[in-house]
């Protein structure tokens, strides 16, 4: 099962008018609502693709009810935990060709609960194998949040994908999650302004700084990943309409699976005195393969006789017996004797 963590959930509402103009006022035609954050948008996502996905978070107020009301109208799981402030709201405006967003800040949490969603969080984590952390932190909460739930995971045995921005990241990283995703206004932290600059998301950077920020985002976004590969943590970073960069590692005690190797090329390595698969061994000796009998060597092939899809030559066609080969015998080499004229003694 896969456990979406969302701290600061919101209900979206957006607002669809004809034109979005400033100091007047509009009529709005059509208003659409549904479960926002970050946790719900992918829990939204992996239960209409069907993987088995419950979703869990803070929620409180009027607001809080409504999500959980939209929630059950979706069939989607989701238990959550009670807050006394109101769940926050996020409002879009489109008028068909762009958007304008305005976000509440959201209420604050207390510490004791906060110590109520960990115990939830934690029998929740029993038959668990993901745990998705997404979305920002809700005033009164640690920054180091994140953390603390990383942690808890990996005593059940689940894996971790971190989502967020800020100090929760920075010290959500040094809890060592499996994936952490950031985008490349959220790297700005951990690798500072020009490189973020560089990796930007609305295009290359060499207008602002030239080439030369544009190749010091890379190398910053490069140690950044290599920095957290120690740690066992893969690193993928969104860049807008770039696509995005990636950074697979393992986890350290954990081998890499070795590529398999197709019988054909091991058998070419060691026709040509290459390393074959005995010598990956220390206490085997490197041997070329035996060849067969009457085959033709050549360099980079095998041979001839053992290559594959080589078929044999058809049998030769039996001999003509009318026009090859001995006198018929029989009835009709008689007949033909008869008829022919008899040889006159020379005289």
């Amino acid at each position: 099962m896969i456990l979406t963590v969302t701290l600061n959930p919101a209900l979206d509402l957006t607002y669809a008018v004809d034109e979005l103009r400033p100091h007047t006022t509009h009529r709005v035609r059509t208003v659409h609502e549904r479960p926002g954050g970050k946790g719900l948008n992918v829990a939204s996502v992996l239960h209409m693709l069907g993987e088995p996905v419950h979703a869990t978070g803070l929620l409180g107020g009027a607001t809080g009810a409504r999500v959980r009301d939209l929630l059950a109208a979706t069939g989607l799981p989701a238990t959550f935990s009670p807050t006394a402030g109101e769940t926050r709201r996020t409002v879009t405006i489109t008028d068909g060709t762009d958007a304008t967003g305005l976000w509440e800040p959201g209420p604050a949490a207390t510490e004791p609960e906060w110590q109520d969603f960990l115990r939830l969080y934690r029998e929740l984590l029993a038959g668990t194998t993901v745990v998705a952390l997404s979305g920002s932190l809700p005033r009164g909460l640690p920054p180091d949040a994140y953390a603390v739930l990383i942690h808890s995971a990996r005593e059940y045995g689940a894996r971790t994908v971190l989502d967020t921005s800020g100090e929760p990241l920075r010290l959500g990283l040094t809890a060592g999650p499996d994936l952490a995703k950031p985008n490349a206004e959220e790297l700005a932290a951990l690798v500072g302004p020009r490189a973020a600059r560089a990796a930007g998301a609305d295009g290359p950077a060499a207008g602002a700084d030239g080439p030369a920020a544009e190749a010091d985002g890379r190398v910053a976004t490069v140690a950044v990943a290599r920095a957290l590969a120690a740690d066992g943590c893969g690193l993928v970073v969104s860049r807008g309409r770039r696509g995005c960069s990636r950074s697979a590692t393992t986890r350290p005690g954990t081998r890499r699976r070795r590529p398999r190797v197709r019988k054909s090329h091991r058998r070419r390595r060691c026709l040509r005195g290459g390393a074959g698969p005995r010598a990956a061994r220390p206490h085997a000796v490197a041997r070329p393969a035996r060849r067969r009998r009457g085959a033709v060597r050549r360099r980079g092939r095998r041979p001839r006789s053992r290559r594959r899809g080589r078929r044999p030559l058809p049998p030769a066609p039996p001999p003509n017996h009318r026009h090859a080969g001995p006198a018929p015998a029989g009835p009709a080499a008689a007949t033909r004797t008869r008829a022919e004229p008899p040889e006159t003694a020379p005289g």
